[in-house]
């Protein structure tokens, strides 16, 4: 080995590390020649002159890319010894290897530099200080840094090429194989096929892919092992994350895919880089090639699920129709602040408040923020649903659908005739092309240009036309409208209609409503179509209030009678509440706390005296200044029902214990606010 003369005592004396790497566990497994290699490098540093003691293998990277250097605890167990000038020389097949980034190579050649440590390889031994030691070794990484980005720019550029044209193999989901001639195809296996089927199916059915789980519960979901096992077929229980991963992969819709995730990375404050997968938005897939082989849908279907998922994703702000019982919910947005409006059940009998968000979240209360009930409002807007969709109303939506789609066909034909013209001028550019000597190559390559533009020119006047094609709605049979416009009521009352296929019906025609606030017992209700009229109605906030000649009888008997006695005499006169039940001695309590109605029996004061809150409110101070004053018999009072202080007032007394108060420098200290008259 070269420069064996740089080698000094100095060095010899530190320690000389033998730094193993292999970038993958699968050549560590498989090319073991050159780690065998790598671990013979102590013999070398032995026989230029390092006793075996001071010889140290750093193999911590076994399998571990050379990439970045915060992924490797032996690189970073390397840089510390050398920085710590514990190191005499670094061994490896190839030091400029020892870190694929220019910029950790260049950052451990300068530490070797300022502690006086050797690389040594197979092509020679190198002193960093000497300059040109240090440029060969600059010059090597940069061109083994440049050798990788060249073979990965050749491999990269074969695989989109080989995708573009639909013939690289990727992975296939299950249900979906490579025949022996390696086109895709179903997978011949029933039950894989039928399981895989009836999650479209059970989509269509439930409307998201929880419902498609629920509906799987109790069986099982083919999958494909990876790994070892890779290509075997396995079973288990089919889970949320795997039926949304059927659900959007466009194999199963005879769609050929290619670049739909992409590496990201990102830097750690601690300096360590790390790799995360993302997905593409579609529009952002780099080979997209439909009709590529049979699938289980179709694209135009794949297309409806797509937007059905992202539809219900509440994170993004969208409100898909759920399963209880309130018809507005998610739709439903209070009108004095514009916050959308909660929906809360009560436990007891499980009926349902529409509830401000900003009112509860922000604890915020904007002037006419409220409660009101889901009964209330839901049967109104059905009604405005139903009396939208008479056979007059479809009528008109059916003419209005004729004046669209004429449009449409206008707009399609100017379109068909954009491509005619451009297949014209193609045909025209390519006889000219045919017509030319093979020898006049100059007049050919010109002549090709030209046709090659012409092509290009046809094809986006054919794309422009699908895109039209396909953006055009389509119309349904107007005697199904017609019949459907009479069988709507049956079909809204219906026990078999659940309450989400409702909230369906109800969103295809309404954007939104607005609940208004009007007074404690009335509320505005203002709806929004979709094609942007509105409707405002008025609806009663609440709809089971207990009728107003109960509650003055409780209110007249309550100091006289028990709340059984006066629910018994309720339900002797006839009364109910409002939800049309007998009075019980819990409704009479609701109606006491609904109304703030309170007894006399339960005021423990007598005539001419007030209780320990009052005197505070009239003093200015705090209660727990006046119970010592109550202890020590300064005050005048005595105990009365629940050992409640009942004490004697009048203006004497009042005008007393103000002197009182103003002389006691504590009492207006600990109050700063007696001199504004505010309490405490």
């Amino acid at each position: 080995m070269s420069g064996s003369q740089k080698i000094t005592a100095s060095h010899r004396s530190r320690l000389a590390l033998i730094y193993v790497r292999q970038s993958t566990l699968l050549q560590v497994r498989e090319n073991t020649e050159s780690t065998a290699r790598q671990y013979a490098l102590a013999d070398r540093a032995h026989e230029l002159g390092w006793a075996a003691c001071d010889i140290t293998v750093v193999d911590a990277d076994l399998g571990t890319s050379g990439r970045f250097s915060g992924t490797r605890v032996g690189f970073q167990q390397l840089v510390a010894r050398v920085c710590l000038g514990e190191v005499g020389a670094v061994l490896g097949l190839e030091v400029s290897r020892l870190a694929r980034s220019s910029a950790e190579f260049g950052r451990l050649l300068e530490f070797a530099r300022l502690t006086d440590t050797l690389l040594i390889d197979s092509d020679g031994i190198y002193d960093l200080g000497d300059f040109n030691d240090r440029l060969v070794l600059g010059l090597k990484s940069t061109m083994s840094e440049a050798e990788l980005h060249i073979l990965a720019g050749r491999l990269h550029g074969a695989r989109k090429a080989a995708a573009e044209r639909g013939d690289l193999r990727l992975p296939l989901p299950v249900g979906l194989l490579h025949d022996s001639d390696g086109h895709i195809v179903i997978d011949p296996d029933e039950e894989v096929r039928t399981a895989v089927a009836d999650v479209f199916s059970l989509f269509d059915q439930h409307g998201s892919a929880l419902g498609v789980v629920q509906a799987f519960a109790g069986r099982r979901f083919p999958r494909r092992d990876t790994g070892v096992w890779e290509g075997r077929l396995g079973w288990g229980r089919l889970t949320h994350g795997r039926a949304v991963a059927v659900l959007k992969n466009p194999a199963y819709a005879g769609a050929y895919a290619y670049g739909r995730d992409r590496s990201v990375r990102r830097v750690r404050p601690d300096g360590t880089v790390t790799t995360s997968v993302t997905r593409r938005p579609r529009d952002q897939w780099p080979v997209l090639i439909t009709e590529h082989h049979e699938g289980y849908i179709s694209w135009p279907r794949y297309l409806q699920i797509e937007a059905k998922l992202a539809a219900n994703c509440t994170n993004t702000g969208a409100r898909p129709p759920r399963e209880g019982p309130p018809l507005c919910q998610g739709i439903i947005f209070c009108g004095s602040c514009g916050f959308p409006m909660n929906t809360s059940y009560r436990r007891a009998d499980n009926t349902a408040d529409y509830v401000c968000t900003r009112a509860r979240s922000d604890a915020v209360l904007a002037p006419g923020c409220h409660t009101i009930a889901a009964a209330a409002v839901d049967p109104k807007v059905a009604g405005l649903l139903l009396a939208a969709l008479t056979p007059e109303h479809v009528q008109l939506a059916l003419a209005a659908a004729d004046q669209v789609h004429h449009r449409h066909q206008r707009s399609h034909r100017a379109a068909e005739l954009a491509v005619e013209r451009a297949r014209y001028e193609a045909d025209r550019a390519e006889r000219s092309f045919a017509q030319v000597e093979p020898e006049n190559r100059m007049v050919a390559r010109s002549l090709e240009t030209r046709w090659e533009a012409k092509l290009t020119v046809l094809a986006q006047a054919e794309t422009a036309l699908a895109d039209l094609i396909a953006a055009e709605p389509a119309v349904p049979e107007p005697g199904s409208l017609q019949q459907l416009a009479h069988d709507l009521p049956a079909l809204w009352d219906a026990p078999t209609t659940t309450a989400r296929d409702r909230k369906r019906l109800l969103r295809t025609l309404i954007a939104d409503v607005t609940v208004r606030h009007v007074d404690d017992a009335r509320a505005h209700i203002g709806v929004r179509w979709h094609t942007g009229a509105t409707d405002e109605i008025t609806c009663d906030r609440r709809t089971n209030r207990n009728p107003q000649a109960a509650v003055l009888i409780v209110r007249e008997l309550l100091d006289t009678c028990s709340d059984a006695a006066i629910a018994e005499h309720l339900n002797m006169l006839g009364f109910t509440t409002g939800k049309s039940r007998r009075f019980t001695v819990a409704s009479i309590r609701h109606i006491r706390q609904q109304h703030a109605i309170g007894s006399k029996r339960n005021d423990p004061t007598g005539p001419g005296e007030i209780t320990v809150p009052q005197v505070a409110r009239i003093l200015h101070i705090h209660e727990s200044a006046i119970y010592p004053w109550l202890r020590s018999g300064e005050m005048t009072a005595r105990q009365g029902r629940h050992r409640r202080w009942c004490i004697p007032w009048n203006d004497e007394t009042e005008a007393y214990w103000r002197t009182r108060v103003q002389t006691s420098s504590h009492l207006t200290r600990t109050n700063p606010n007696y001199e504004t008259g505010q309490a405490v």
